[in-house]
């Protein structure tokens, strides 16, 4: 029997729901359970984010073998490693776009009101479109969207990549050259205890494109010191094919008002995907990038 833990989230059991379901393609006379673990940031309105609050009871049940995998959204997983446990397999990528549901860009006019929960979508949507309302919420997808059916917004912001395991369809995508993704977004990362698990069978779930350019993207964040809920927005894409493509990795840091940006690109051998992203995030440093992190940081104290 091989346990698989998740969060409750309707999100996030249809994501592990994808990963069992290839797992039991692969090894069909082995049993796997999925086990529901719930975290801090399922259970708080008010938990702090950008801390690991939707990770950390995961990993917890991790370490004292109460299960044998864990299934993340990448993007939720704090940079720094915990001591014990391995990042086994990142699988073929989602889309990582952003999205919008309730209306198309174009389509909201001046005044127009928008959800989401994040700065660094708030940050670049204002850059884009200065002219509309960006109202803070919270709450899983299907509550976010309820927000816009109750006419309480105009549309909300969310990642692609969620809304296409949930079967939703997004009214807009935005291009990601222009709106940077969060790093590691439309990405899983399976989560296993060192030396504990079949390492051959979460191999064949690995996608060493995905892993490559998410290992750049992570790495930009981890250089600027910042959690998932700062305004840092990255991007790494695979030109050609391995071997012998290149890892292109744009990363930018945009001010709360959308009114200073920063942005970044390397672009080198994906074998090194770590030092292309150090790259990116020292070109950012330079550009100005901690003095727009500290103006966001200001703000969120306000």
């Amino acid at each position: 029997m091989a346990r698989v833990g998740t969060r409750g989230s309707r999100l996030a059991r249809a994501q592990t729901a994808w990963v069992v379901e290839r797992l039991r393609a692969l090894a069909p006379d082995r049993d796997w359970e999925t086990v529901v673990v719930t975290t801090t940031g399922d259970t708080s309105a008010a938990a702090p984010r950008g801390t690991g609050v939707f990770v950390k009871e995961l990993q917890q049940a991790l370490l004292e073998g109460t299960i044998d995998l864990a299934v993340h959204s990448l993007k939720d997983l704090p940079t720094d490693p915990v001591p014990g446990l391995t990042i086994a397999a990142i699988p073929q990528r989602a889309d990582p776009r952003e999205a919008l549901v309730g209306a198309r860009l174009g389509g909201l006019g001046a005044g127009a009101r928008v959800g989401t929960g994040s700065p660094r979508r708030s940050a670049q949507l204002r850059r884009l479109r200065p002219d509309l309302e960006v109202a803070p919420i919270r709450g899983n997808v299907p509550t976010r969207i309820d927000k816009v059916h109750r006419g309480e917004l105009d549309a909300v912001m969310l990642a692609a990549a969620g809304l296409g395991r949930l079967g939703i369809a997004a009214d807009w995508l935005f291009d990601p050259e222009v709106v940077l993704p969060a790093p590691g977004q439309g990405a899983l990362g399976i989560e296993a205890r060192e030396g504990s698990f079949d390492t051959g069978l979460l191999a064949a779930l690995d996608d060493p494109a995905t892993r490559a350019a998410v290992v750049a993207e992570r790495a930009v964040l981890r250089e600027l010191g910042g959690g998932c809920m700062l305004p840092v927005a990255t991007y790494g894409r695979l030109r050609g094919k391995l071997p012998g493509g290149t890892l292109l990795v744009e990363g930018s840091v945009t001010s709360p008002d959308g009114a200073r940006q920063a942005w970044a690109r390397a672009e080198g051998d994906p074998a090194y995907p770590a030092d292309l992203g150090a790259r990116v995030a020292k070109e950012l440093v330079v550009l100005g990038a901690l003095e727009i992190l500290d103006e966001t940081g200001r703000a969120g104290t306000a």
